[in-house]
């Protein structure tokens, strides 16, 4: 079969223990990317490939995967779901032609769509849902779509009606065709008769389907209201037009692990996924010449170096090209952390560039005169910090150039030095995100830190004003040691830092000598008498004495 609507890129999103990766290894294996299908229990999967994803079995960054289906090549982006790495999905959400919600069979968790959901509605990305672990699920499907709804600004399209038996979903009816299906464990569903029991409730799913479909077609609805029958090729067309332009959300069932709907979510994209020229007007991307390309995502590699995975918006791209005047050093497709060399990319495709040093996550890449710019994804702003350091001297040259790479590939990570307590400050979504980047720093660049709570950088203050005289004498043979000062002391208005000021008369402080009365008080206000710097105060050198000989 050719490949008629070109490669189309799909973001997995959803939350934490939904089943992303679970469903991408099984996408991967039923189109035969992959010839042996891993488990999360045995931390095998392409999707957690990572030492960090393995030891907690969850995704801590954006894994991308490319495979065919019937012809159409895809390439599958399975986003984090912890929300503690949102900036991996907001990153991938860029560059994609749609997206696929992954939520459990539960009504109680579907809050947890809600951020996701808003997210893809405000960005217009069309998006379907899938229900997985149906084999595991909590209450009826009505309790669950309802539950759905009520979290979704977009009318929502059942697209299968459950086959149950004995309180378990045994195989569906799909409502677009009304050909039942029934689950095969590790392969394809197999096709029986519609069963009688269900044929009711099957007419009126399908009429409800079709209504909502009608409220963006007027011929539909006036079929409707006729009692005729549309044709398969009108409802057909309506889903996909529907669905590309955001008005729906088809929901369609499974378990991923056992291989139950993901051919059919698979058919779904196939036909319905909109091709890049519609992702490429949404993106803003202008008609032109020469190829235009935005960087999702960075990876540094012990093998291949730096990797930029790019979304590819407009033209083709071939080995060796010029983007933004640097030369491309490889061009790979990817299926975790294995690549495959290709010659050249087309729009639509999402690949890794090879070594472009200069280039960062969010970056739009030209080939040609046109130099504007591709709205990126918003930088989160950090809510929580540790203070690292390295548990060995040595490392602590080596420490700088691998939190570079680190923010390179994360952009919501930043590190920054305290010059109030001395401390190396790495900062963060969370937690686990900021003890997966110190886990990231002993796996990839052998590099191991403490990490503890930062230190509060408390600062102390006067209340009232006060007057000192200071007087230092010591005589060792030779000459001796004389100084003598008067100064007043003020508070400042918070923010004012410190001011120093002198109104020394007929010479009792030689002139010379005035910096180094402001050089003491100095280093005096670095520890005040609780222990921490002394700020907004104002000094003044009032009078004072020397010794012709011992003053120095």
């Amino acid at each position: 079969m050719g490949n008629s609507h070109g490669p189309r890129s799909v973001a997995f999103v959803g939350p934490y223990l939904s089943g992303k990766t679970t469903l991408l290894e099984n996408i991967l294996f039923v189109t035969g990317a992959t010839t042996r299908k891993g488990r999360a229990a045995d931390r095998n999967m392409v999707g957690d490939s990572s030492a960090e994803a393995r030891e907690r079995q969850m995704g801590t960054e954006l894994n991308v995967a490319s495979t065919t289906f019937l012809g159409d090549r895809f390439t599958f982006l399975d986003c984090p779901g912890s929300i503690e790495f949102t900036q991996e999905a907001l990153n991938a959400l860029v560059g994609v032609d749609a997206a696929v919600v992954v939520c459990e069979a539960d009504p109680a968790r579907a809050p947890a769509l809600m951020p996701i959901l808003k997210f893809l509605d405000d960005r217009r990305i069309p998006r379907a849902i899938f229900v997985n672990k149906i084999d595991k699920g909590v209450g009826t499907v009505g309790d669950l779509v309802e539950a759905l709804q009520a979290v979704s600004a977009v009318p929502l399209v059942m697209r299968q009606v459950p086959i149950v038996e004995s309180g378990k979903m045994r195989g569906y009816v799909d409502l677009a065709s009304e050909r039942a299906w029934i689950y095969r464990d590790g392969g394809a569903s197999e096709r029986v008769d519609m069963p009688k029991a269900i044929a009711s409730a099957e007419k009126q799913a399908r009429y409800a389907m079709l209504e909502k479909l009608a409220d963006h077609d007027d011929a539909l609805m006036e079929a409707l209201l006729e009692d005729k029958v549309p044709p398969l090729d009108h409802v057909y067309a309506d889903l996909s037009k529907e669905f590309q332009q955001g008005q729906i959300v088809p929901v369609i069932l499974g378990a991923a692990e056992h291989e139950n709907g993901v051919r059919r979510l698979l058919k779904l994209l196939r036909h319905e996924v909109p091709d890049a020229a519609m992702a490429a007007a949404r993106a803003g991307v202008r008609d032109g010449a020469g190829a235009v390309a935005q960087v999702l995502k960075t990876f540094h590699t012990a093998t291949s170096g730096k990797l930029s995975v790019a979304r590819i918006w407009r033209g083709s791209v071939k080995d060796g090209d010029m983007a933004n005047g640097e030369r491309l050093s490889g061009l790979f497709r990817m299926a975790g952390q294995q690549l495959e060399k290709v010659a050249s990319a087309e729009a639509g495709d999402i690949v890794a560039f090879g070594r472009l040093e200069r280039v960062k996550t969010g970056d739009t890449l030209n080939s040609g005169k046109d130099t504007g710019a591709l709205p990126r994804a918003e930088k989160l702003a950090p809510v929580y910090a540790l203070a690292v350091r390295p548990t060995r001297r040595e490392d602590e040259v080596r420490l700088s150039a691998a939190f570079a790479k680190m923010q390179e590939e994360d952009p919501s990570l930043s590190i920054d030095h305290d010059a109030d307590t001395h401390e190396t400050i790495l900062r963060g979504q969370g937690e686990i995100h900021l003890r997966v980047a110190t886990d990231r720093l002993r796996n990839r660049y052998r590099i191991e830190v403490a990490a503890s709570r930062p230190r509060v950088p408390y600062k102390e203050a006067i209340r009232k004003a006060t007057a000192q005289h200071g007087r230092f004498k010591r005589q060792s043979g030779g000459h001796g040691q004389f100084g003598d000062v008067h100064i007043d002391i003020k508070p400042l208005p918070r923010g004012s830092g410190f001011v120093f000021d002198e109104q020394v008369v007929g010479g009792a402080v030689p002139r010379n000598f005035i910096p180094a009365v402001e050089t003491g008080v100095r280093e005096y206000l670095v520890r005040g008498p609780l222990g921490f710097p002394v700020v907004d105060v104002a000094v003044t050198l009032t009078d004072g004495s020397y010794h012709s000989v011992d003053s120095s």
